[in-house]
């Protein structure tokens, strides 16, 4: 073999093995970011759901979540169970919070039973049940948490959005509207009505909690009805398991 073959070869073997360590090292960049994407959403579920039963570290009108570094303590904490609903059958299940509730919308629309995750907290000697829901706002998805007690009164809500308008449709997650919701009442004379959020509510101080309604962002039609569709739409369907509570 002569000089200028082996230098041809060592030259392939030298970019080979580049290639490989190249390879290598995108593959675990590639697995350490998706572990840390994946726990950056443990964190926000968890600090969702937690906000959602009153567990944050609000002022007056702030949104505080609890902290990262406290929030899987507190969650274990507060919530007792994690539970998922299928049809008639409900299991207790610790990862309930990974659920994807995009994921089981579509599974929903195939004709596939869906599971509804459910997590029951207590905090100061009250029980409550908070409940994932997701829908569609003006540009994008909006979704959020609704803790209920047992008879579907809320007690607390947090909502975002993925990329409503400023100063409008945004404004889901501010205090002054996510506030109203609680003690409002969901089920009359035995049947569920969900929470309406609508323009020229009779009730603009929302002091009324039997009327199911909430008053509507101004200038945020669309999104306050995403949110009106799916406080109804998604609630709806954990109707059969809080009538199991009452037997």
């Amino acid at each position: 073999m002569s000089k200028k073959t082996d230098s041809n070869l060592y030259t392939i073997l030298f970019a080979i093995g580049m290639v490989l360590v190249v390879g290598t090292l995108l593959a675990f960049a590639a697995a350490s970011l998706k572990g840390k994407i994946a726990e950056n959403k443990r964190i926000e579920k968890q600090q969702n759901i937690l906000y959602a039963m009153g567990v944050n570290e609000n002022d007056e009108s702030s949104v505080t979540f609890i902290s990262a570094d406290k929030v899987a303590e507190e969650f274990s904490k507060y919530i007792k169970k994690q539970l998922v609903i299928e049809g008639d059958k409900v299991t207790e299940d610790n990862k309930a919070f990974l659920i994807d509730i995009k994921k089981e919308q579509t599974k929903a629309k195939e004709g596939k039973t869906r599971r509804l995750p459910l997590f029951v907290g207590e905090k100061d000697g009250k029980t409550f049940y908070i409940a994932p829901i997701r829908g569609k706002g003006l540009w994008d998805a909006i979704w959020g948490y609704v803790a209920m007690d047992k008879n579907m009164v809320v007690q607390g809500v947090f909502f975002d959005h993925a990329g409503e308008t400023p100063g409008l449709g945004a404004n889901i997650k501010q205090r002054f509207f996510m506030d109203d919701f609680t003690g409002e009442q969901m089920m009359s004379d035995g049947k569920f009505r969900g929470i309406a959020v609508i323009k020229g509510n009779a009730d603009p101080k929302n002091e009324d909690k039997t009327d199911s309604e909430i008053d509507a962002i101004a200038g945020a039609t669309i999104t306050s009805s995403g949110v009106s569709s799916m406080m109804k739409s998604e609630l709806a369907l954990y109707v059969p398991y809080f009538k199991t509570l009452k037997n």
